[in-house]
C-alpha cells in the first residue's frame, strides 16, 4: 500500500479542489499539541526523522490516483490534477529529543497549499504517536533514577510498526536496550531478552530448563524464575549459575507478584550463594509509576523492563495534537471557534534558561541569551543536512530534561510549564481576530439584508 494514500479522504477532496481553483500559493501549517495529557509535565519531540523521509519520497502516482478515484466513486480522469504532485516545500521543526510544551509548534510546513494539505494526516500520525510514546518513555527513565530501562513492548504494541516506533523513541529517551530484534538492527540499539515461561514449562523442571538454556548460550544468561514458585526458582537459578561458574553479566528475572519483596529475597539468596555479581531484573506490567514506587521503596532491582503500558502509553494513549493553517499567500489566518482558537502566522519558539519559553513570530529577533528551537530541516522538498542520529537526539533530551524545573519532572502530579506569547504575536493575533470577526459580521449583515 502506498504511503501517499494513507490519508484521510477529506485531504484528497480539499487538495483536488484547491488545484482546480488555482489555489496553489504558499501555505503554512503548524503542528502542535494543544495541551498535555493528564499526568505529564512535558513532552519529548519525536517522529521528525521518519516524517522527513515521507516528505522526501512523496509523489502521487497513477496507482494512487486510481485508489483515490475508487474511494470517491469517480473516474480516475476526474482526479488527474493530483497526478505527479510532489512535496516541494519547506519544513522548520524542533529536532527530535527536545522537550516541548503546549502550543509550541513541533514543526511548521510551508508549501503550495495542495501539497501542504495532502501530507497532513501522515505527519500528524507519525509525530503525535511517537511524541506520546517518547514522553512516556522519558518518564520511565526519570523514575528509574539511573537504573537501566529496557523496552519489552513489541508484543503488546498496536501493530508491528508501532512497536518499531516505540523501540526507536525509547532509544531517544535513553533506554538501555530493546527486545525488538528488527528495531535493534535498524536503529543500532542493543538487543536484550531472556526466556519465556513456556520455555521453562517445556522441560521436566526448572533446573533442566536452566541448564539447557546455559548449554545453548555460553555467554551471560538470564533465568526467568517465577514460573512456579519464585523463591524456589531463585534458589535453583543460583545453584545452576554457581555449578556452571557463571556470575558477572548473568541475571535472574522477576515477572510477577510483589516485585519489591521478591527482589529483596532474591538478592539475599544470590548474595548468600556468593553471586553478588548476578543482577535482578524486574518486569511485568511496569511503567513509570510502578518503577517509581519500587525505586522509592529501595527495592534491590538492577534493571527495569517495561512493555505494554509504555509501548501503548496506556494512561495517556493519544496526544491532543493539531495541524492548522496559520498563513496563506502571506495572509495570517486563525481559527476562532471556542476552545480551539489558534495563533496566526509562522512562528519560532525561543528558550531562555530559567524562563518560560516564548512563542514568537518566525522573523522576530531572539531575546538576549535565547535559543531558537525550530530549525529549517527541509527546503524545496530536500533535507538541508544528513539524517539526525539517535545519539544526537538523546543528548538533546538529556540536556533539556536536566534543565526542567523539578515539579515538571515529578512522576506524580507534575506541573507543566506553559510558554508565553511575544508582544508582536499577541498583536497579530488581536488584529487577525478583529479582521475575521468584521468579515463574519459583514457577511451576516449582507445575508440578513
Amino acid at each position: 500500500m502506498s504511503h501517499v494514500t494513507m490519508t484521510d479522504l477529506y485531504e484528497v477532496t480539499m487538495a483536488l479542489s484547491y488545484l482546480r481553483e488555482g489555489m496553489d500559493r504558499p501555505a503554512t501549517f503548524s503542528l502542535f499539541a494543544r495541551d498535555l495529557p493528564p499526568g505529564r509535565g512535558f513532552l519529548v519531540s519525536a517522529g521528525l526523522e521518519p516524517a522527513l523521509d515521507h516528505l522526501s519520497g512523496f509523489r502521487v502516482t497513477p496507482a494512487d490516483v486510481r485508489d483515490f478515484a475508487a474511494a470517491l466513486g469517480r473516474p480516475p480522469d476526474d482526479l488527474e490534477p493530483l497526478l505527479g504532485l510532489t512535496f516541494r516545500g519547506e519544513v522548520r521543526a524542533v529536532p527530535e529529543g527536545r522537550v516541548v510544551h503546549p502550543d509550541e509548534p513541533l514543526l511548521e510546513v510551508t508549501a503550495p497549499l495542495p501539497q501542504a494539505q495532502l501530507v497532513e494526516t501522515y505527519l500528524l500520525s507519525l509525530v503525535s504517536h511517537q511524541t506520546a510514546i517518547a514522553s512516556k518513555a522519558a518518564r520511565c527513565v526519570l523514575a528509574a533514577a539511573g537504573h537501566p530501562v529496557v523496552d519489552f513492548s513489541l508484543r503488546r504494541a498496536h501493530g508491528p510498526e508501532a512497536g518499531m516506533q516505540a523501540a526507536r523513541v525509547a532509544g531517544i529517551a535513553g533506554f538501555a536496550g530493546t527486545s525488538n530484534v528488527a528495531a535493534a538492527g535498524r536503529y543500532g540499539l542493543r538487543a536484550s531478552g531472556t526466556m519465556a515461561h513456556s520455555y521453562v514449562e517445556a522441560f521436566d523442571d526448572e533446573e533442566a530448563a536452566f541448564r539447557a538454556f546455559a548449554r545453548t548460550h555460553p555467554g551471560p544468561v538470564t533465568f526467568l524464575v517465577d514460573t512456579y514458585d519464585t523463591e524456589r526458582g531463585v534458589q535453583v537459578a543460583a545453584r545452576v549459575l554457581k555449578d556452571l561458574r557463571r556470575g558477572a553479566g548473568c541475571a535472574i528475572r522477576l515477572d510477577s507478584g510483589d516485585l519489591g519483596e521478591l527482589a529483596r529475597a532474591a538478592r539475599a539468596a544470590l548474595d548468600d550463594a556468593g553471586l553478588d555479581d548476578v543482577a535482578v531484573i524486574a518486569s511485568g506490567g511496569l511503567d513509570e509509576y510502578g518503577v517509581d514506587a519500587l525505586v522509592r521503596a529501595g527495592a534491590p532491582i538492577d534493571v527495569y523492563a517495561v512493555g505494554t503500558r509504555v509501548g501503548t502509553s496506556a494512561d495517556a494513549p493519544y496526544l491532543d495534537s493539531a495541524y492548522k493553517l496559520v498563513e496563506y499567500d502571506g495572509r495570517p489566518v486563525m481559527k476562532l471557534s471556542s476552545a480551539k482558537v489558534t495563533l496566526p502566522g509562522r512562528k519560532q519558539v525561543y528558550r531562555t534558561a530559567g524562563e518560560p519559553d516564548c512563542v514568537a513570530l518566525w522573523d522576530e529577533p531572539a531575546p538576549p541569551g535565547a535559543e531558537p528551537l525550530l530549525r529549517t530541516v527541509m527546503r524545496d522538498g530536500c533535507r538541508t543536512g544528513p539524517p539526525d542520529t539517535l545519539a544526537a537526539a538523546h543528548a538533546r533530551f538529556a540536556g533539556d530534561v536536566a534543565a526542567l524545573p523539578g515539579p515538571a519532572r515529578r512522576i506524580r502530579e507534575p506541573w507543566s510549564p506553559r510558554p508565553v506569547v511575544s508582544p508582536r504575536l499577541a498583536e497579530l493575533t488581536d488584529d487577525t481576530r478583529r479582521r475575521l470577526r468584521a468579515r463574519v459580521t459583514g457577511a451576516a449583515t449582507a445575508d440578513a439584508s
